[in-house]
């Protein structure tokens, strides 16, 4: 079975029951309630947490200083017994990490899969874009895991960090916006991220033919609009080859009368591969599905629209404690 995905990427050490999955909190901070009731859960899954008290680590409104979030980066990196690295919150932060980071910070053969959403897309496209490892666009501790299954799904949690292949994921709610059939490797995440990463040397590139995810949450209709225009004037809607775009929650004028969701539809309405509108990874108000980022997908937006994943992001036959040195 192949270390890398169909698009050159590393492939991810898979977890399970028993797997350790190292806490830290590379933006914002958050609830200690919300970190205790997410302890629980994880145990209930089977799954062993493992922390220090950097954690818990504050100034003004992100979770202690960038060299310290840095540092404990590079450790769960470098630690062998460690299978899943999961973000406890975004927020904000991420962005100020990436000049202590590089990419031979990711140890591993293969390494840690890290798990994350919202400002965490930050280090989803370093990886991604910059390192070359496969990741997971995930629920974190904060109000999702802590909050039990009505705010995650369970299973596309767990499917993401076996080395099977989640397969079709048709969520309830989920529209086509433009019809077709596309694939490609999956990437993106929280559009204001993205183009913030752009002029950087962080830059958000994915290779051309992407499926790419568009997630945001809070953000007028028109400053979404402006999103809209960057996507296309920067060259990034031309590399897709389709476009799956979350929820929007909190996107929209007060009383309605202009959305989130009509102005990305709007915005879309020429592009040339199938559209999916409303499916429920990232910010949502229904459980996140959880989806594996660097790996071939198809968009489906005939008939039930649906998302396949034909990849695993996960590296097979691991755990064999020479692997690990």
């Amino acid at each position: 079975m192949s270390d890398r995905t169909r698009c050159g990427l590393r492939k991810v050490r898979p977890a399970g029951p028993g797997s350790r999955v190292r806490l830290l909190a590379p933006a914002s901070p958050f609830d200690r309630a919300d970190f205790d009731a997410g302890l629980r859960e994880l145990d209930r899954l089977g799954f062993v947490s493992v922390y220090d008290e950097r954690v818990f680590e504050r100034q003004a409104y992100v979770a202690g200083s960038a060299e310290s979030r840095s540092a404990q980066l590079r450790e769960a990196w470098a630690d062998t017994s460690v299978d899943v690295i999961l973000a406890v919150r975004g927020g904000y932060g991420s962005v100020q990490l990436l000049p202590f980071l590089s990419a031979g910070d990711v140890h591993g053969c293969p390494p840690a899969a890290f798990i994350g959403y919202s400002d965490l897309t930050t280090l989803h496209s370093w990886l991604g874009c910059q390192v070359g490892v496969a990741s997971i666009h995930g629920p974190m501790l904060d109000r999702r895991i802590s909050a039990g299954p009505d705010r995650y799904d369970t299973t596309s949690f767990l499917g993401s960090l076996s080395a099977t292949p989640l397969g079709e994921l048709a969520p309830d709610g989920v529209e086509s916006l433009r019809h077709g059939e596309a694939d490609g490797p999956l990437f993106g995440g929280t559009i204001s991220q993205l183009l913030g990463s752009l002029g950087t040397p962080w830059a958000f590139e994915p290779p051309r033919g992407c499926v790419l995810f568009l997630d945001e949450v809070g953000e007028r209709p028109y400053r979404l609009d402006r999103m809209c225009v960057q996507l296309a004037q920067s060259g990034l809607l031309a590399k897709a080859s389709a476009i799956i775009v979350g929820q929007l929650p909190n996107c929209d004028e007060p009383g309605g009368a202009v959305t989130g969701r009509a102005v990305v539809a709007d915005a879309l309405a020429a592009f040339p591969g199938p559209v999916l509108m409303d499916f429920p990874s990232g910010h949502t108000t229904t459980p996140l599905v959880t989806l594996p980022l660097g790996v071939h997908t198809r968009v489906i937006a005939n008939g039930a629209p649906r998302v396949v994943i034909t990849e695993s992001p996960v590296m097979g036959q691991w755990g064999n404690e020479a692997m690990r040195q």
